[in-house]
């Protein structure tokens, strides 16, 4: 039964909104067949329908019906390459394959797996093999998304290397996958970053090579086009190139990045969502959220002890929005802004940009115990999922901080 309320939401959709014109085009033929029948003719009956409907072909065909069977119907962009519409065989072969998807229970990168450092004095090769997949998640209880990742999460695993290093990185595209995939590196120096080399068919495989010259932390990305709405699936990821010398010691590190998903139901609507183009394109997201779906940071897991210095890496995936990153009750002790190595660093920091596509790197010292929250201070975002929590334990710390928390009261 879950099976069928989820094809008959994503259906319902693509009829209401996908045929709309059409369906509104046969109901206007059969008003006007019954109104006409009252007051004419058979045959004047006829002959006006049929003007009514040549009339209607020729002033809305032009406009209303796609030339290269694209859906959804009637997108014009004006983008180097395709547009965020799909063909209609791929919506098709979508139906066909529907119980192939595999299903992933939780579609959240946790932001605890962020890879040790390289511990290295000397460059290296390094070989990191990376897999596109199609697979079936909830974004929030009951809603439930096409997502395209790597590695079959959001985002895709964070990747770690030294400045110096020469990395052979291979992408596969699963052969359950219906779509072309590749992988932009925003710490590569060449062509597309390396989609240029990496576009794989389902079934395929490609390998490239490029060296680490720069340090920094840097987003990558599935660039096949329309490179938006691949994004907009999910497939984004971290690399971070480590500087020589290596960065300063913390006691725990986090993985984050922030995303945007334009579904076509309403917000919340329960079953299989298709995504809007339409709302993507005018930058209107109905969910917000970090590593792929709401509620993906939690307290539960997520435990600093008091006294521990943390760094966390932060990303946005996009695509449209920047983001304004914040941690209620605690001040940024060092940041990196734009994640950028080498310059200059920010110190005592409230709130810092991550811009669509960049990256930052913040630092805090956990002094008070008790439960924090990671938000986009663009608050409105927090109702369409941008936000996670934190949890520090430890002894209270009245000389910094103190007051009576208990009863009802207002606040994060």
């Amino acid at each position: 039964m879950n099976r069928l309320f989820e094809l008959w939401s994503l259906v319902s959709y693509l009829i209401v909104q996908g045929f709309g014109l059409v369906l509104a085009g046969i109901a206007a033929v059969i008003f006007l067949y019954i109104v006409l029948r009252k007051l004419h003719s058979a045959r004047t009956t006829i002959v006006l329908i049929v003007f009514f409907v040549g009339a209607m072909l020729f002033f809305w065909f032009p406009i209303g019906v796609p030339k290269n069977l694209t859906y959804p119907f009637g997108i014009k962009t004006y983008g180097p390459g395709y547009g965020p519409t799909l063909p209609l065989k791929n919506v098709f072969e979508f139906f066909r394959n529907l119980d192939k998807f595999e299903r992933v229970a939780d579609i959240a990168r946790n932001p605890l797996d962020v890879p040790p450092p390289t511990g290295r004095t000397e460059e290296a090769v390094v070989k990191i093999e990376l897999t596109a997949k199609e697979v079936l998640s909830e974004i929030a209880p009951g809603v439930i998304l096409n997502y395209w990742t790597f590695d079959g999460t959001v985002p895709g695993p964070m990747l770690r290397v030294r400045e110096g290093d020469t990395i052979e990185l291979t992408l596969h595209n699963a052969a359950s996958n219906l779509h072309m995939h590749s992988i932009d590196l925003h710490a590569v120096t060449g062509p597309g970053g390396g989609a240029t080399v990496t576009d794989v068919m389902p079934g395929e495989s490609k390998t490239m090579r490029f060296k680490a010259l720069n340090p920094g932390l840097y987003v990558y990305h599935c660039a096949h086009q329309n490179v938006a709405n691949h994004m907009a699936h999910g497939m984004y990821g971290l690399i971070l190139v480590e500087p020589k010398e290596g960065l300063p010691a913390v006691d725990r590190e986090l993985y984050v990045m922030q995303g945007e998903f334009y579904t076509g139901g309403a917000r919340g609507t329960k079953g299989l969502q298709v995504i809007d183009t339409g709302t993507m394109l005018d930058g209107n997201p109905a969910f917000v959220v970090f590593n792929g779906r709401v509620g993906s940071i939690s307290k539960d897991s997520v435990v600093v002890k008091q006294g521990e210095k943390v760094r966390m890496y932060v990303g946005n995936g996009g695509v449209n929005l920047i983001s304004s990153f914040h941690l209620i009750g605690e001040i940024f002790d060092t940041v990196y802004p734009e994640a950028q190595m080498g310059g200059t660093n920010f110190k005592n920091v409230q709130t810092t940009l991550v811009p669509a596509g960049g990256a930052a790197i913040t630092e805090f010292t956990a002094d008070i115990p008790g439960t924090y929250v990671l938000v986009d201070h663009a608050l409105a975002r927090m109702d369409k999922g941008a936000w996670g929590t934190l949890s520090i334990v430890g002894d209270a710390r009245p000389d910094i901080f103190s007051g009576d928390s208990s009863g009802d009261h207002s606040g994060h």
